[in-house]
């Protein structure tokens, strides 16, 4: 019986249906933002709402039902856990004060496209699997900036207290410079003078200039660096460690896809579970790679 029930929640039809339900939920939930609509359709719309939220509690008691006995290993699955989290969340008995919040667990339904969608839950997971490298490049990109801020109050402060008044305005600043909004601008009133740059008059501070000073080299000097260190590397190293990681959650899902297929078709050979078993030590070695420069790090910084 419950190999049945799991050759039916593995079956294309079934997932599908529950991809169609999870895109209708979140059509609905965009339908009901329009006042006319909710006004005309709104039992027609929270008719639908119920089918597909019912849908789900299916989902979720056939997944449960699947292990039959061991029904609790369902709850052994992040994804699984997810999907069950937002069920429970949308029954919740709220209302009054508290009605945006049940609003804003039928939004979250549409995040499920991640669970339903396998190439989501590899970005998502490798996403998940870099943070603890990306948090090291964050680090480095604060100190960065820090110092980037801390030269740009001291060099143009005086000329221009709009956008290098004081520390936290300044790091505002380079955060816009950073992804590259209209930079040019805040470079060309320090390389030719707040008092000659169109338009700076009209800024709330404007009146705070101590001194209008023109720094051609030293203005473009300190933005093009910047420039290209926070975006041409900084940034291009939090894509490197995100591609990074997913190349190796693609590589761990496809031998666990490969040995899925083998054992089921009953096809495996020695020579297969020999491929799969170095597959495998691949993969313990990069992980055994980066544990090893994790605890060095953490050596270092303890000594």
């Amino acid at each position: 019986m419950t190999v049945r029930l799991g050759q039916f929640v593995d079956s294309n039809a079934f997932q599908n249906s529950i991809l169609a339900a999870i895109m209708l939920a979140a059509v609905l939930i965009g339908l009901e933002t329009s006042r006319d609509l909710a006004v005309r359709y709104g039992d027609i719309l929270h008719a639908f709402d119920a089918v597909v939220l019912w849908m789900f509690v299916v989902e979720a008691a056939l997944k449960i039902l699947r292990h039959g006995r061991r029904w609790y290993l369902y709850f052994t699955d992040p994804w699984n856990l997810f999907d069950f989290a937002i069920v429970v969340f949308c029954f919740l008995p709220v209302g009054g004060q508290y009605a945006a919040v049940f609003r804003l667990a039928r939004v979250l339904r549409a995040l499920r496209l991640i669970t339903a969608i396998p190439r989501l839950q590899l970005l998502v997971g490798s996403l998940l699997k870099s943070i603890p490298s990306l948090a090291y490049v964050g680090l480095l990109l604060a100190v960065l900036f820090y110092i980037y801020a801390v030269v740009g109050v001291f060099l143009f402060r005086g000329n221009d207290p709009v956008h290098f008044d004081e520390l936290s305005t300044a790091l505002l600043t380079l955060f816009r410079v950073v992804t590259l909004e209209d930079w040019t601008d805040v470079m060309y009133i320090q390389m030719y003078g707040s008092a000659v740059y169109p338009g700076y008059a009209d800024f709330a501070l404007a009146d705070r200039v101590e001194l209008s000073v023109a720094r051609p080299l030293l203005g473009a000097a300190y933005f093009v660096s910047f420039v290209l260190l926070g975006t041409m590397i900084m940034l291009n190293l939090f894509i490197g460690v995100i591609i990074n990681s997913m190349e190796e959650a693609q590589a761990e899902r496809e031998a666990e896809d490969r040995r899925r297929h083998l054992e089921h078709d009953g096809q495996i050979t020695v020579g297969d579970e020999i491929g799969l078993i170095e597959e495998e030590l691949r993969v313990l070695g990069r992980r055994l790679s980066q544990l090893r420069d994790r605890s060095n790090r953490t050596d270092s910084h303890a000594s």
